[in-house]
């Protein structure tokens, strides 16, 4: 059994996501961001930065793993599934996912704090960002046009990038024409797993659709921009 740490978030989707892939029991633990709940001396026990996600593997002495990209991977090393483990297929899936850690994920998560969070709007900010989530874009749209997945094989690094990719509309990121792409964000989202892991901890609505909503997950956000 794994215990899983986490919040609606695409890095907490990143381990849930997996967790269903590969069929793994896990019982969620749902953490209250704008609470500070990450925050909370057990937790820290747990991940030392006070992010999440973080999981606890029940079936090895408890043993703990912080941050996404390391629970994804220890995930599919104990498994034997989701990256192949001959060296270059190896290093093809971490190549991949770590251009989602290294730039996928903190270029939108930049996008989001001046497009979305930040009261004052300072637009150099916002194209710099858009901008290079785009770019970051065509580099997948353009792998994609010569393989059905990014590495090969379906694997961690196609999860790891989707669960940052699909949310482009929040971040304000232009994807017109990047068909490759798309082929690859509708593959992603018909896969059952998928499906489920992005519904974890709880399901959450387009936030286009709904200002209400939109507005109260920004004012959440701005609260964790401080913690």
């Amino acid at each position: 059994m794994i215990d899983l740490y986490t919040a609606s978030t695409p890095n907490g989707w990143k381990a849930s996501v997996t967790l269903e892939e590969l069929d793994l029991s896990y019982k969620v633990h749902a953490l209250s961001l704008s609470d500070s709940e990450q925050k909370s001396e057990a937790y820290l026990k747990i991940c030392p930065n006070g992010r999440i996600p973080a999981i606890v593997d029940r079936d090895a002495d408890d043993f703990a793993v912080f941050e996404s990209g390391a629970i994804m991977v220890y995930l599919a090393e104990k498994t034997g599934c989701l990256m192949p483990t001959d060296t270059k297929g190896r290093s093809r899936v971490i190549q991949w996912l770590m251009f989602q850690m290294g730039g996928i994920g903190p270029m939108m998560g930049q996008a989001n704090v001046f497009y979305r969070y930040f009261p004052e709007k300072y637009q150099p900010a916002i194209d710099r960002y858009q901008h290079e989530c785009r770019r970051l874009f065509e580099v997948l749209d353009r792998r994609l046009a010569e393989n059905e997945w990014l590495a090969d094989d379906f694997s961690i690094a196609d999860i790891a990038n989707w669960c940052w990719a699909r949310t482009y509309s929040w971040s304000g990121v232009d994807v017109e024409g990047l068909d490759n792409l798309a082929r690859w964000r509708h593959a992603m989202r018909a896969r059952p797993a998928c499906q489920r892991g992005v519904a974890v901890p709880e399901p959450v609505e387009n936030l286009e659709d709904n200002k209400e909503a939109a507005e109260k997950f920004a004012a959440n956000a701005q609260k964790m921009l401080q913690t």
